[in-house]
C-alpha cells in the first residue's frame, strides 16, 4: 500500500489527467529531433512562401497580382519567423537539458 502510495506522488497530471508524466522519465529521443524538424520547416516554409507561391505555373501570375493589391510586409513575416524561430529553440534547449542533476 505504501509503495502505491509512493508512486502515485512520482506521477503528474496535466490536462486534467490527459497527460501524465512520470518524476525522473525524459523526453524520448525520437521527440526530440521531431521537435528540431518541426523547427526547421516551420521558419522554412514562413521565408520560402512568404508572399505566396508565385512559381506556380498556374496561379502564379494570380499571387503576384494579389501581392501588388495588398502591399505584404516582409519584415513583418521576418519578425514572426523570427519568433517562431526563438520559441523553437527554447523548446529545443529545453528537451535536449540534461535532467540527471534534478
Amino acid at each position: 500500500m505504501a509503495n502505491k502510495q509512493e508512486t502515485q506522488h512520482n506521477i503528474h497530471d496535466y490536462a486534467g489527467g490527459w497527460i501524465t508524466e512520470r518524476t525522473g522519465t525524459e523526453v524520448p529521443g525520437f521527440l526530440k529531433f521531431a521537435y528540431v524538424g518541426v523547427a526547421i520547416g516551420t521558419v522554412s516554409y514562413l521565408i520560402l512562401y512568404m508572399t505566396g507561391e508565385t512559381t506556380h505555373s498556374e496561379r502564379g501570375s494570380i499571387v503576384e497580382q494579389f501581392n501588388r493589391a495588398t502591399e505584404n510586409s516582409p519584415s513583418l513575416i521576418y519578425m514572426v519567423a523570427a519568433m517562431a524561430a526563438v520559441f523553437f529553440l527554447a523548446v529545443i534547449l529545453f528537451a535536449f537539458r540534461n535532467t540527471e542533476g534534478e
